[in-house]
């Protein structure tokens, strides 16, 4: 019973002819430069991330150096360890 109503509502619509060349069909301009401006902004976002976990990670080695050299000076020792 179903397949009856759906081919009867199909051949009812039918299918419209669509008015332009389906291989012609393209983003054009806009969309180019839309995807241009997203990968940029994808670009300069990893150029930030990369320069914010490279700071992370030198506030850390100096943190230890600093820790490093207070566990040095408590202990009594006057002298600097050595890289």
């Amino acid at each position: 019973m179903n397949a009856i109503v759906f081919a009867i509502i199909q051949t009812a619509t039918g299918t419209p002819q669509p008015n332009f060349d389906e291989t012609s069909v393209t983003p054009g301009w806009v969309g180019f430069a839309i995807t241009f401006g997203v990968a940029a902004i994808v670009v300069l976002l990893c150029i930030d991330l990369v320069r914010r976990v490279r700071r992370v990670r030198y506030r850390g080695e100096i943190r230890e150096q600093l820790e490093a050299e207070r566990a040095t000076a408590e202990r009594g020792g006057a002298s600097k360890p050595h890289d």
